[in-house]
């Protein structure tokens, strides 16, 4: 079965290459439990497959022979913009890697459409101070949502693009927003995803949403990646969760994998170890 790389080394090695095309995942989690780390570590992975690879090679290994990285890697964020994702990304990995990686990932900040019915000052999401004549003649941008899918529909088809994050898209809701426009996004997203070939990641820190409100969108997702922190004695660890995933989830139940241990290290985000069912 063709794969999509993760990016993440000895993840993808496990499931055979990565992802199926037309996966819609969701990394959701404890806050620092590595769902973002896995999110930049996959673009910067995948971007540095194009831009460096001798950097690709050392850092992740041989792609397997069903896997094919995409072409484009695309990060969308609603509140932040490109200057601080490089910032956060050399905070995960090598500064000179994240830095290599970066120019060749499209980063989308939707902050405008994301802020413009907030009280938050225009000056502090657009770079500049405007005006109250150009307010009153500038054309109001549409939803976030409603930019979200036509940035999809213009750049998902067998790409890697990464949604940071749903989270925020939660937070927001009220007024022309709702959380059934987030749910309906999200079934639409999926369907359109199985023509699209891609990889989709969305990340979203699931301390934020009702049991009810997560389960829509884990229903919504081709998969689920559950992040999260286990203390033992002195330390804390951080582990990761398959809790579904069409197409893979059957591989690791084979395996009798059911928890990966993680760690971060200057290549990123990767799988420390594997427990398995005794």
């Amino acid at each position: 079965m063709a794969r999509i790389p993760f990016g993440i080394a000895r993840l993808d090695s496990i499931i055979g290459g990565g992802a199926p095309p037309g996966s819609v995942v969701l990394l959701s989690g404890e806050a620092g439990a590595g769902a973002r780390e896995f999110a930049y570590t996959s673009a910067a992975m995948n971007g540095l497959y194009h831009g460096d690879r001798d950097a690709f090679d050392l850092h992740y290994g041989d792609v397997a022979a069903a896997a094919t990285p995409p072409e484009e890697i695309h990060y969308i964020s609603f509140t932040t913009d490109r200057n601080h994702l490089e910032r956060e990304m050399a905070y995960t990995m090598d500064e000179d890697l994240a830095r290599t990686a970066a120019d060749h990932v499209d980063f989308r900040d939707f902050a405008p459409e994301y802020f413009q019915l907030s009280p938050i000052p225009r000056e502090w999401y657009a770079g500049e101070t405007r005006t109250v004549n150009d307010l009153a003649t500038e054309e109001r941008r549409e939803t976030a949502l409603g930019a979200l899918g036509d940035y999809l529909s213009e750049h998902a088809a067998g790409n890697l693009v990464i949604v940071d994050s749903i989270t925020d898209l939660v937070a927001a809701v009220s007024g022309d927003m709702s959380w059934s426009d987030i749910a309906l996004l999200m079934k639409g997203v999926q369907r359109a995803a199985y023509e699209w070939g891609g990889l989709i990641l969305m990340l979203v820190q699931s301390e934020t949403l009702q049991p009810t409100e997560l389960g829509h969108l884990v229903d919504a997702a081709s998969g689920t990646l559950q992040f999260d922190w286990e203390s033992g004695g002195s330390k804390r660890a951080r582990t990761m969760f398959v809790k579904e995933f069409r197409g893979v989830l059957s591989r690791l139940e084979a395996e009798n994998i059911i928890r990966f241990e993680t760690e971060i290290h200057e290549g990123g985000f990767d799988v420390s170890g594997v427990r398995k069912i005794r």
